[in-house]
Parts: structure tokens; C-alpha cells; sequence
């Protein structure tokens, strides 16, 4: 069920939090062992926080999250419990403080189930890249959640919590919840926190909710939005009620379809997905027109020079020092830094690193890195343009379902085309959300994706509520534990 609906049935005194928990719980125990969702569960704070929460809703003191059980990316800090990126570099590392975003649920009373896999440190399209073990699809065991927060899409998929956290840096969130069928939304760059997220590229980072439905990420919205003083790129800027933007109107609006988007990478399956989708739109009232972004051609390689560069720096820190793996048997400082590194990371971890390293020396500093952030203006001021006559813009979030695990591992650059749907919006610092719109002839879910402009998530998550009321999509993984009980 959607935290919405057990927010309803807690009301109503119908079920308790522990009893949603409990289900959880179950749940976990029998499907994760194969999925491999959580890397630290928090299974008995998560009763405590769940008997609290009994105690307000007897008081009548129940928020929307108030009792409902949530995972947290494993990269977001939280106090008392391990984050460790993904990465053996941070396998034991227990944050003194929480983050903003888990500081605002802790207002909300929510219930914490864990922390959840990801790609090391968010590098990774596949969740393959985990010290822990790859992520597994709930749809097919043999196939990938996407990445890097394949270990909340799949927890959220396969019932292991309600809804999750995850961090958008290309896709993080958009991706796997295509992948998986789910909700993923990643909003405006600044409008979250990035206080106690693990920085992994700082201009292109931004926490977002993966959920059941849009109702449930627009309430998610409602919680962890708001300026933070702690952050230095926080927007200053009044939070509405996200979910008063949840109409069933969308005469008139307008949205454009980037042909550059609509890649020939795009599977005939996705797009005929994307299609039927554009026809639903059209038959509530949208106006859908075809349009071009010429810069778009050079997202990709645009991210994959400035990502990788604030990579470097982000990760210089981890050195063996002060906190995270040491390595124990260097023969002085300068072997110490080498070893713990060569070992603390990962072969993606170390291949972006070396990326950036080599865009942000000497000689070549002016040729890539600084060409690239010129073409991201580029690509910044077409958004503009496209949004001065376009309410909305659409593309598949993916351009395919999820592929085999392993598939990819060995061609990076095929690895990258995933998020090839996905990578503008973060350069750009817009809004954008996926949504399930149907199954492929294999069964696996494939995601539609609505890009608004800055600060525009009612028009997201107007256009998502719509479509997903028109769709109806209510398949879910045919798990071992996925019986009603």
C-alpha cells in the first residue's frame, strides 16, 4: 500500500505502525537475503520508533509520515547508524550527525528501516558497483534496479519499506525507478538539503523520494523541502503544499517532446510505451509538440567531463587519515595514501577519479573541464528557451528496461548511454519525476519521464498525477513473499 492509504487506515484506528512494520519486516526476511536492498537494517530502533508513533496517532498527532516505515540511500548521514557509501573506504564510518532531509522525517515521526545499496559513493547506472554485492531487480532476479539508488527503487518495488530516499546525480533516482516501477522524482537543484549527503559531484547532487504513487513522493516533497542554512546552495524560497497541485486537469498545457531524447538507443518496446503515453496526454487536454535541443548531443559527454572532475576533488578526502579504511601494513604516509585507496575503492570509483584528475591538470584543465562547463551553459540556456514556450517537457527516463546483470560491466561507455535521458536535467538543475507506465512483452517496467522548469514541480507532478490515473499501472513483482496477508 501507498504511505497515503496507511496514513488513511492509521487514522482510522483500522492498523497500527507496528503491525506495518511487522508486515515489513517479514517481508524483508524473505526477499531481500536474494535482492540485497539493505546494507545496515535497523529493525529494533525501527519497533521503538513504531511504538512512539502508536502513542501520537492514539493522540491524534498523526502526520502523513507518522508511522510509516522508510530506507534511506546509503549515503545520507545518519546519526548513530553506518553510511557507508557503498564503499569499502567508509565500511565502518558511524556519522556523529544526521542530515537535514532525516532530521525533517524525524519531525514527521517516520519509522526507519535501514540504510539502503547503492553504487559506490553513486557512481554506477546498475548497482553492480556495491563493495556489498550488486542490487537484483525484483521483476527478474537476473537483471539489474538501475542505479546508483537501485537499493531503494528495489526496496520500495519488492515491499521492504513504504517509501525510500535516494540521490539524483544523473539519474540516481529516476533511473532505477524506471527500471524497478516505481515513482522516482528529483527536484529543483537547491530546493533540498544536501547537508549530511555524501558530496559525490556537489553542482549536480540533489536528494529526492522514491515512492508508490506521485501522491506519496508530492507529501515526501512537502517534508524534506526548505532553505538550510547549512547548505550553501539551499534555496531561500516559501515551500507550497505539493500535493494541492495533484488536479485532474491538463487542458492547455503545453509540452514539448525533445527529438533529442528520443534517441535510436531508445528500445521499440520504451518507445512505443513513450507513445502511448504522449496519445494519453493529448486526450486529457495536453497540447504535445515535437522539439529540439541541439546541445542535448553533448549532455553526455558534458557530464561525464564535470561529474567525474568534482569527483576527484569530493573524494581527495578520503585519504586514511582521519576516518575510513587504512591500510595496515604501508611502509610510510605516502604508501599509506596509495594503499588505502587502491583498496578502499572500487574499479569505477577509481576509473572517474582518474577521469577528473586528468580533465582538472595542467594543460588540459582549459580543454575539457572548463569547454565543458561552457557547453553546460549552452545546454542551460536552451532549457530557457524550450521553457519560454513549453509548460512541460517529456522523454523515456530510460532508454531501456532493465538489461542482464553483468551485461554491461565490461563496456563502460554502454553502461553510461542509461542515463542518456536522464543526464541533462542535472545539468541544467531542473525538476524532474518518473513514472511507471507499463510492462514490456518480458514483464519488466518501463518509465516515463516529465522535466518542468526551476521550481516548477507543480507541473510535474500535476502531468504524472494525470497520466498515472490514466494508466493505472498496478502490477507488482511476482516475489515469494508478495502474497496478501
Amino acid at each position: 500500500m501507498s504511505a497515503g492509504r496507511l496514513n488513511r487506515l492509521l487514522r482510522k484506528k483500522e492498523i497500527t505502525s507496528r503491525q506495518i512494520l511487522d508486515s515489513i519486516i517479514r517481508q524483508a526476511e524473505k526477499v531481500d537475503p536474494e535482492i540485497n536492498c539493505y546494507i545496515s537494517k535497523a529493525f529494533e530502533q525501527a519497533e521503538e520508533q513504531a511504538g512512539s508513533a502508536d502513542k501520537l496517532i492514539a493522540e491524534s498527532e498523526a502526520g502523513y509520515f507518522t508511522g510509516i516505515p522508510v530506507g534511506i540511500k546509503d549515503n545520507i548521514c545518519t546519526r548513530g547508524l553506518k553510511t557507508t557509501c557503498g564503499s569499502r573506504i567508509l565500511e565502518n564510518y558511524d556519522p556523529v550527525y544526521n542530515a537535514t532531509v532525516i532530521d525533517r522525517l524525524d519531525g514527521h515521526n517516520y519509522v526507519l528501516t535501514g540504510k539502503l545499496n547503492m553504487d559506490e559513493f553513486a557512481m554506477g547506472s546498475s548497482n553492480e558497483n556495491s563493495y556489498f554485492g550488486p542490487v537484483k531487480n525484483p521483476w527478474d532476479l537476473s537483471r539489474v534496479p538501475g542505479g546508483s539508488s537501485g537499493g531503494p527503487a528495489a526496496c520500495v518495488a519488492s515491499g521492504q519499506a513504504i517509501c525510500a530516499l535516494g540521490s539524483d546525480t544523473g539519474g540516481s533516482i529516476r533511473q532505477p525507478a524506471s527500471l524497478c516501477g516505481v515513482v522516482g522524482l528529483k527536484p529543483t537543484y537547491g530546493r533540498v538539503s544536501r547537508y549530511g549527503l555524501v558530496a559525490f559531484a556537489s553542482s549536480l547532487d540533489q536528494i529526492g523520494p522514491v515512492t508508490r504513487d506521485v501522491r506519496d513522493a508530492a507529501a515526501m516533497l512537502n517534508v524534506i523541502c526548505g532553505h538550510d542554512p547549512m547548505d550553501s546552495t539551499s534555496l531561500d524560497k516559501q515551500v507550497p503544499d505539493y500535493t494541492s497541485y495533484l488536479q485532474q486537469d491538463m487542458k492547455g498545457l503545453k509540452v514539448g517532446v525533445p527529438r533529442q531524447l528520443m534517441v535510436p538507443e531508445v528500445d521499440t518496446q520504451v518507445r512505443k510505451a513513450v507513445e502511448n503515453s504522449l496519445k494519453l496526454l493529448k486526450d486529457m487536454g495536453a497540447e504535445i509538440e515535437e522539439t529540439s535541443l541541439p546541445s542535448l548531443e553533448y549532455a553526455l559527454s558534458v557530464y561525464y567531463i564535470i561529474a567525474p572532475s568534482e569527483a576527484s576533488s569530493n573524494l581527495s578526502r578520503y585519504d586514511g587519515v582521519r576516518y575510513g579504511y587504512r591500510a595496515q601494513d604501508a611502509d610510510g604516509l605516502r604508501q599509506m595514501y596509495k594503499k588505502s585507496r587502491s583498496e578502499g575503492f572500487g574499479e569505477e570509483v577509481k576509473r572517474r577519479i582518474m577521469i577528473g584528475t586528468y580533465c582538472l591538470s595542467a594543460g588540459y584543465y582549459d580543454a575539457y573541464y572548463e569547454k565543458a562547463q561552457k557547453v553546460r551553459t549552452l545546454i542551460i540556456n536552451e532549457f530557457n528557451q524550450a521553457f519560454s514556450k513549453y509548460d512541460l517537457l517529456v522523454s523515456p527516463t530510460s532508454p531501456t528496461t532493465a538489461f542482464k546483470l553483468g551485461e554491461r560491466l565490461q563496456d563502460p561507455l554502454m553502461m553510461y548511454l542509461s542515463d542518456i535521458c536522464t543526464i541533462p536535467v542535472n545539468l541544467a538543475g531542473l525538476p524532474a519525476i518518473s513514472i511507471p507506465v507499463g510492462l514490456s512483452d518480458n514483464g519488466l517496467p518501463i518509465g516515463f519521464q516529465f522535466i518542468g522548469n526551476i521550481l516548477r514541480e507543480d507541473n510535474i507532478l500535476k502531468a504524472a498525477y494525470n497520466l498515472e490515473q490514466a494508466v493505472n499501472f498496478n502490477h507488482r513483482p511476482k516475489l515469494q513473499g508478495n502474497q496478501d496477508d
